[in-house]
């Protein structure tokens, strides 16, 4: 991967020896230090640090160049996976508010299944397999490799999303006037969601262990994103409130009103993009911190 900065590009060059380095043939004679003359030192010449900008791009674009093929069966399952939880729920839910939690829950889980599960695997797999080193020696700011795979991985999700929301409110006779909501619940929910799961990847100790936290998020996401809130127990409504993606299905379900409270929907969201933003910079965090050791 290239990161351009201006039109120059970002280029290593090799150290000069220094005055310990052993130095033989012809270069011993024209190196030798004249008398009277203060030795000449070249220092390193490092290559400079892009902006977060370019590098954010040219992250973005290498991840999902690389990840295009492989994810488009996951999205399907994971698209398959939301609609046929609704067809389940069908049978269960008649509707009102009950059918649009639904519906929102699962159209936010295909984000779920994306952003949190598959990119705490992706990054276990890099910290396991020291792909974090190649990361390391590239001159990008740590939030542009996390920013960059999280969106990247936050892409694939639209999709599935869309089709998800749309097959839930046919399935149930939910209104899609207000649907366009999703244009802002998308890309907040898998800010709070990818952020949670790097940060997962980059925090576990092993691989294995990666995985189990991604497929605990995921069903986490599963049981107190679709479930209504109403059936769930008091505690674990508790533990509801703390799921990021929450407050992203909250203001999908509230569209789905013939008259939704705008300034309720508004604080929803407001809500998701401060948690996003908290769990990015936690997974910047984590980055350093794995990048180190």
């Amino acid at each position: 991967m290239r990161v351009g900065v201006g039109r120059e590009h970002c280029q290593v060059r090799s150290i000069v020896p220094t005055e310990s380095a052993k130095v033989t043939g012809p270069e011993a004679r024209t190196s030798a230090v004249r008398p009277g003359r203060p030795a000449r030192t070249a220092p390193a010449a490092l290559a400079p640090r892009a902006g977060l900008l370019p590098s954010l791009a040219a992250v973005y674009r290498a991840q999902l160049s690389r990840a295009r093929v492989a994810r488009i069966p996951l999205l399907f399952v994971a698209t398959f996976q939301s609609v046929g939880i609704m067809v389940l729920m069908r049978g269960v839910v008649d509707g009102g508010a009950e059918a649009r939690a639904v519906v929102a829950g699962s159209s936010v889980l295909v984000v779920a299944f994306v952003a949190l599960n598959l990119l705490a695997q992706y990054f276990g797999r890099l910290r396991a397999g020291g792909g974090l080193d190649h990361y390391a020696t590239l001159p990008v700011p740590p939030a542009a490799v996390v920013l960059g795979a999280a969106g990247a991985y936050a892409s694939f999700t639209v999709p599935g999303t869309i089709v998800t929301a749309v097959a839930g409110s046919a399935l149930f006779g939910l209104p899609m006037t207000h649907l366009w909501v999703l244009v802002a619940v998308i890309p907040l929910s898998g800010a709070a969601l990818s952020g949670l799961g790097a940060a997962l990847g980059l925090l576990a100790p092993r691989q294995e262990l990666a995985t189990l936290l991604g497929q605990l998020g995921m069903s986490a996401a599963l049981l107190l994103g679709v479930l209504p809130a109403e059936r769930l127990p008091g505690p674990v409504g508790w533990a509801r409130d703390l799921l990021p993606s929450t407050y992203g299905v909250e203001a999908l379900a509230r569209s789905f009103d013939t008259h939704p409270d705008w300034a309720v929907v508004a604080l929803d969201l407001a809500v998701c993009a401060a948690v996003g933003v908290l769990s990015l910079a936690v997974a910047t965090w984590a980055y350093r911190r794995a990048a180190v050791r």
